[in-house]
């Protein structure tokens, strides 16, 4: 189970840094990310309403789904606005870095999860790295246009910690799948209001033809991998694994999209994977 895990959270970085470029690349950010979602949730549909009509949940179980729902809408909005001010190989490790950090201890003192020392100290090498690449440049590049981007990003983050945790608690109650769907739904539904205008509808569309069908395999597809992953495991272990997508996202902002300061985010790229090979031996 550990290499199967292993495989499924690897594969899930990959999809999901290889679908927030194409957010990157297109012209119209909450439009574009709408696009990609909608299929799925479409498709989904009967698979949720099928298993909620023969479970039997609870007030708390509502509860919690709901809550997955909502973060998902907040999730989807502050995305694209982030996507907007910064750059992939920029923000995204901070989107990514901020859940390492956060997800470990609460999994620890919430959900009662243990992770041994070889763990954090792979998180710790996760988290310089990530320090590393983001990096801080001095004299008249420190304005509040480029200190937008990071703030953004680190809310991003923080939601993502909030739904992951309030996700592995909802596999107790319905399936992956099933679970997969009310996150779509959710996402879909904090982009809703940009795409009431058709003309952004058909730009897009007409625009992002060539890519829209991958992204709409590899957005929901790369969460439905960590689901099934964490189903049987450790949240405070595979969550952290899973940021792997920092370095993929990393590398295609930098020869992909051409982004600056390459050499400086290669070398963090490489601690971030050495922490991630320190989680992967402590076993769990």
């Amino acid at each position: 189970m550990i290499v199967i895990n292993l495989v499924l959270v690897l594969c899930s970085g990959l999809a999901h840094a290889v679908w927030n470029m194409f957010a990157k690349q297109s012209t119209d950010k909450p439009v574009f990310l709408w696009v990609i979602y909608a299929p799925a949730t479409i498709f989904l549909m009967p698979v949720l309403i099928i298993e909620l009509a023969e479970a039997q949940l609870s007030f708390n179980g509502w509860m919690m789904i709901g809550l997955s729902l909502a973060m998902q809408a907040i999730y989807s909005m502050l995305l694209a606005y982030t996507y907007k001010a910064g750059e992939l190989s920029q923000v995204y490790p901070i989107m990514r870095g901020t859940p390492t950090l956060l997800i470990p201890f609460a999994g620890v003192i919430l959900l009662g999860e243990a992770l041994p020392i070889w763990g954090w100290l792979g998180i710790c090498c996760m988290l310089i790295g990530f320090i590393v690449m983001v990096g801080w440049n001095s004299g008249k590049e420190h304005k509040p246009t480029l200190i937008q981007p990071i703030l953004l990003a680190l809310s991003v983050g923080l939601c993502i910690t909030t739904y992951t945790l309030i996700d592995k608690v909802n596999l107790q109650y319905i399936s992956p799948l099933a679970l997969l769907e009310v996150t779509n739904i959710g996402f879909l539904l904090g982009l809703t209001p940009s795409v009431l205008k058709p003309d952004r509808l058909k730009r897009v569309i007409r625009n992002h033809s060539k890519i829209i069908w991958i992204g709409a395999i590899l957005s929901p597809g790369s969460y439905l991998l960590f689901l099934f992953a964490v189903k049987n495991a450790n949240v405070s272990t595979i969550a952290p694994m899973r940021e792997v997508g920092i370095v993929f996202g990393t590398l295609l902002g930098l020869f992909v999209l051409k982004e600056s300061q390459g050499a400086r985010r290669i070398t963090a790229s490489i601690v971030v994977v050495m922490g991630i090979l320190l989680i992967a031996s402590s076993g769990h």
